[in-house]
This record gives structure tokens, sequence and C-alpha cells, in this order.
């Protein structure tokens, strides 16, 4: 029998991604899904595709994690069977823009802090009293390669990742004795919508970010987030770092020769 079998998982920004490669790979492990992001229509498809092939009970719901008062309501609502969370994985996430400094738009930095770090507080606050009452739980946030190591003009989106890396290690010192596990999954360079979000829907310049060398897909992302998942209880995995052979830190990548 899986480890996951009628465990409840919840995966914010499941839509596309890392967040719906989460999404399957916890549905064929026999877990029960909670399924939230800002786009209904492709949650609804992901929803009915992961019921046809794996027969796994799915929920799905839009939600801006940036709203507090919506995901109150959201976590608060959900039906009886549904609100034993027994593992959350914070995966909403964007970077917009690739500016330096004195040149970046407040716009982009509003929504990254909103949605990196904010949308993460507000999940997270929801979630855990329940998990704290009922003496179990798993907080799983995807944090980055660019929470360790700043580059150039990756400034707020970097600081958000920073956030993501220290209230993960905060948390795990304020859960100390409630059996409650915290890990962080921090990938390297994956090849998802993230750069096409973060050049504003330039499809050329996004493309460009993976020329040359295999990067990190999202379904390498969700195996590392299931592993962190299904370890014993007595085993936290902290913090795994997930990175494409040929990148050696953020800005060293080794790339072939058109």
């Amino acid at each position: 029998m899986s480890f996951m079998k009628n465990k409840i998982v919840f995966v914010t920004g499941a839509s596309s991604g890392v967040g719906r490669a989460c999404a399957r790979a916890f549905a064929r492990e026999g877990a029960s899904l909670l399924l939230a992001a800002r786009r209904a229509a492709r949650l609804k498809e992901l929803a009915e595709s992961l019921a046809a092939e794996f027969g796994a009970a799915v929920l799905p719901f839009a939600l801006d994690v940036r709203d507090q008062a919506a995901v109150a309501r959201a976590v608060g609502g959900l039906p009886e069977n549904w609100k034993a969370v027994d593992v959350l994985v914070n995966n909403a996430g964007l970077s917009r823009g690739l500016d330096k400094f004195q040149d970046g738009l407040l716009s982009d930095w509003e929504e990254m802090i909103d949605t990196n770090v904010k949308g993460l507080l507000y999940v997270s606050r929801a979630v855990l009293p329940g998990m704290v009452t009922r003496g179990r739980g798993h907080v799983i946030n995807i944090g980055s390669i660019a929470g360790h190591e700043i580059y150039p003009a990756g400034n707020v989106y970097c600081a958000s990742k920073f956030a993501v890396k220290a209230l993960s290690r905060g948390l795990r010192l304020d859960l100390c004795g409630t059996n409650l596990r915290v890990s962080t999954v921090d990938p390297g360079m994956v090849e998802t919508e993230f750069s096409e979000v973060r050049f504003h829907g330039d499809k050329t310049r996004a493309a460009n970010v993976y020329r040359g060398f295999t990067p990190l897909t999202a379904e390498d992302v969700a195996e590392a987030v299931l592993f962190c998942a299904t370890r014993p209880a007595h085993v936290n995995i902290s913090e795994v770092i997930v990175m494409p052979t040929a990148q050696a830190s953020t800005m060293l990548v080794h790339r072939r020769e058109s």
C-alpha cells in the first residue's frame, strides 16, 4: 500500500509547472488532492484527468494566494472530509522582470512579494493550526537556488526566495515538539512557464534561458517533493537543492555550442 494512500495533499499554484507535476505525482501514489490556483479552467481539466488516470479524489478551487481573506474563506470553508490536510505544498510563486534594482518596476516587486512571501504566509497560517491540533502534518515549500545565491538583476526575486528559506527554518523552530515536518525543495533552472512569466510573455526571450543544455523538468522537482513527503515519520528532509547537471551555480551554466 502506498504511503500516501488516504492522505490529503493541498497544492497551491497547481494549474501548471511544478504544481501540476506535484499533483500528478501525489495522485499516482494514491493521495486525495486539494488543488488551488487562479486559473479555474486549467484546474478543472487537471482534476478530471487525475480522476480518470489514477482514480484520484480531487477537489479543485480557484484561489489567489495574495488575497488573505479569500485564503481564510477557502481553507475555513473546506468540506469536513477535506479539512485534515496532511501535506501542504506551497508552490504558488513567480518571478517578474530581470531588471537592475534602480530600474525595477514596483508592480513586479509587489506581485513577487505578495505571491512568494505573503501568499505562502497566508496559506500556511490558515492550514497549520489544524495540523498542530491533530499532531501531524508536513509543510513543503518550493524555494529556489535563488534563495541561496543572489544573481545580477535578481534582487527582489532572490530576496523573496531567501525569505522562503528563512520562514521554513523559522517554522521548524516554532513547530519543534509538534510532530510536524517542514521541508524546502529548491530547484535550479526548470523549464516551465517561469521564464515566460518573468519576461511578461516574451516566448523567444524565455526559450533562450534554456538554450544549449538540459534543464530540470517540473517532474524532476515533483519527485523530490514526493521523496520528502514519503519518508518515515521520524525523518524530516529539511532542505533539498535540485540542479541540472549542467548548472553549477545561479550564473554558471555549461551550454553546448549550437
